[in-house]
């Protein structure tokens, strides 16, 4: 296998490789020449990655495992579901999309994740973690009932299987006894390390057809003898249970086969050609390296998770033809504090609590990194939990320690607080439970798609009775608005954008941000503007800003959009002949449905246009294409008003 040390900046020649357009044409070709295809989509993957972006370590580890499952499986015809997605990218070469890897996740470029839309070889589409066995157990229940022949295959990594839809699912697929092979891609070392000679050859022997029918045979044979089948069975189990964690999956109902090497491709082949064809659920556990055959990521799988698109270095650029001054910043901007990501006012501010009030408690549902924990998770271990990807068990863990008198605040992105939307309610609100949200992603996060986007948290979090909803417009009011929650003695929510804020200084104290409160930000004029009120709600403010000063409109900053700040918005409805509700969520039930809702409540006939996402689910781009494209930048905003002026 060949080890890299850069990302290639041009593309790599991969003549193998660019002569396969379909898997049929992998499975055609000889044993001998499969190691040289997976380099060569190590290297291709490296290149396209580079050139867009994106998730990277996970790819990089199953590029061997993608060609084997290929290779083995009569694709599309053989279902192949794919788990979150992360990993698909190798998966995506092989299908036809090789050339269009370049721009993946890119505004009108492919989807970051397996997108049924996309290709007849993602047969189920992805985003969120461990679906991917309840999916294809389900295709292959329904095989069964149509009296289809077809293999059906789910690939899961260790992280996935943390949570506890996996379980759900691997319990079924037992008891039901279909015929599923669920491969396990352990990068992690969070089950076994027995990889090796022994186990390999244990594999090997395991799912060979001259063993399994000697032991179908056997178990004819014993069956006849009062006790010895239940001595077979308990003596096959403690052996495999000497050299691999079986014990567990075979309980389950699987048969049970690995850990073998990941990065074997002829082990991997023949065992899957092996373990295609058996009957029941099948289980193979597959050790694999994140980010193999890159040393960067080797050494550090968590930071090459995904990676950002990668301009060429200075010694592969042509030369500039002069030597350019830098741009001289004007007075203003030298003045104004540097933007900082909203996630980090979260860690900074999470730390600062902690050091002032030992009571609280910082959970996570593995998004340590991304929601900026790691300063805390050290300086706090004792006061840190990372529950894994169990975004429900981590909503009723924190209602659970609410109920001892200490104060939990659970940092998760607003698309997988969806996970956990039962727990909010039954757990949290019912019981009206001191329990913060800090909700990070929440609007359009960007490349991930509708998978990842935050689009639907203000409207599913106010219509839950008791539930404070609160939405900065810069990082200063991120902080109070923190406080704010953390202090309020009931479940509140703190939701805001991905990305940095418009540079706003953060005060040092954490004095919170009264609830409830509008600000008023700019006043209407005598020009026709005047005649519009913007209710802007967290993130669309700047913009509506922008459009005020255009218009001569009025403008406010609503901050909390549970409770409203009733007051503000009577007085903008009786002096205004035109509200604009803004807000980066779908506009059914929310933030603009609130102002209905109270203007309808206090019988106000006043005309209202409701700004927001549209009823539909917004693909992948760039923010500030996406905004642009749903008609909520500056532009945007400004002609829609125009339109309804007329």
């Amino acid at each position: 296998m060949k080890l890299f040390d850069e990302i290639p900046a041009e593309r790599p020649a991969t003549p193998l490789l660019d002569a396969l357009d379909t898997p049929a044409a992998l499975r055609a070709l000889p044993s001998a020449q499969l190691q040289q295809l997976a380099d060569e989509l190590r290297a291709y993957l490296l290149y396209s990655v580079g050139c867009s972006g994106g998730h990277f370590g996970a790819g990089l580890g199953v590029v061997e495992l993608t060609v084997a499952l290929h290779q083995a499986l009569e694709t599309p015809h053989d279902r192949l579901v794919w788990d979150v997605g992360h990993q698909a990218y190798p998966h995506k070469i092989l299908t036809g999309r090789r050339e269009a890897m370049p721009r993946i996740r890119q505004y009108g470029g492919l989807a970051a994740f397996p997108s049924r839309a996309e290709s007849e070889y993602d047969t189920f589409g992805v985003g969120h973690s461990s679906t991917s066995i309840s999916a294809a157990l389900g295709m292959a229940l329904a095989a069964r009932a149509k009296g289809e022949q077809r293999r059906t295959c789910a690939v899961i990594g260790d992280g996935a299987l943390t949570a506890g839809m996996a379980f759900e699912a691997l319990a079924h697929a037992g008891h039901v006894d279909a015929n599923l092979l669920v491969v396990l891609n352990d990068n992690e070392m969070s089950i076994s390390e027995n990889v090796g000679g022994i186990a390999s050859y244990l594999a090997r022997i395991l799912a060979s057809k001259p063993y399994t029918a000697m032991r179908e045979n056997s178990k004819k044979v014993l069956s006849h003898l009062p006790g010895a089948l239940e001595l077979a069975r308990r003596t096959e189990e403690h052996m495999k249970g000497m050299i691999s964690p079986a014990t567990l999956f075979e309980e389950m109902g699987f048969n049970y086969i690995g850990p073998i090497d990941g990065h074997d491709l002829p082990l991997l082949v023949q065992t899957l050609r092996n373990m295609r064809d058996l009957d029941g659920p099948q289980f193979l556990h597959v050790k694999t390296r994140k980010g193999r055959g890159f040393r960067p990521a080797e050494a550090d799988p968590i930071g090459y998770h995904a990676i950002t698109k990668l301009e060429k270095s200075d010694a592969s650029a042509a030369p500039p033809l002069k030597p350019t001054a830098p741009a001289r910043k004007a007075p203003s901007d030298a003045m104004r504090p540097k933007p900082r990501k909203f996630c980090n006012v979260f860690g900074d501010w999470i730390c600062d609590m902690a050091a002032a009030d030992s009571r609280l408690i910082g959970i996570t549902p593995a998004m340590r990194e991304g929601s900026d924990l790691i300063r805390f998770s050290r300086e706090y271990p004792q006061r840190y939990f990372d529950v894994a990807i169990a975004e429900q068990h981590a909503v009723t863990l924190a209602a659970g320690m609410a109920c001892e008198g200490v104060k939990p605040v659970v940092a998760i992105y607003s698309t997988f607080l969806q996970r956990g939307y039962d727990q909010l309610i039954h757990d949290v609100a019912v019981q009206h439970l001191d329990v913060t949200f800090a909700i990070d992603r929440a609007g359009l996060v960007g490349e991930d798609g509708p998978t990842h986007h935050g689009s639907m948290d203000l409207s599913f979090l106010r219509c839950v009775p008791g539930m404070v909803v609160l939405a900065p417009a810069d990082e200063a009011e991120c902080r109070a608005m923190l406080s704010a929650a953390y202090h309020h003695p009931g479940p509140a929510a703190v939701r805001y954008p991905r990305g940095t804020g418009p540079g706003v200084a953060i005060p040092a104290h954490l004095e919170p941000l009264a609830i409830g409160r509008a600000e008023t930000r700019r006043e209407s004029g005598a020009a026709p503007g005047a005649r519009v009120a913007l209710l802007a709600f967290g993130s669309l403010n700047p913009a509506a800003a922008e459009v005020a000063e255009r218009l001569d409109a009025g403008h406010l900053n609503m901050r909390s959009v549970k409770p409203l700040d009733r007051d503000a918005v009577l007085a903008a409805a009786a002096g205004h002949d035109l509200l604009v509700t803004l807000e980066e969520n779908v506009v059914a039930g929310g933030a603009g449905s609130a102002v209905a809702e109270l203007l309808v409540a206090e019988g106000i006939q006043a005309p209202l246009l409701q700004l927001g996402l549209p009823d539909a689910f917004v693909e992948h781009g760039k923010p500030a294409e996406l905004l642009a494209d749903c008609g909520l930048d500056a532009a945007g905003i400004e002609a829609a008003i125009r339109a309804r002026l007329g």
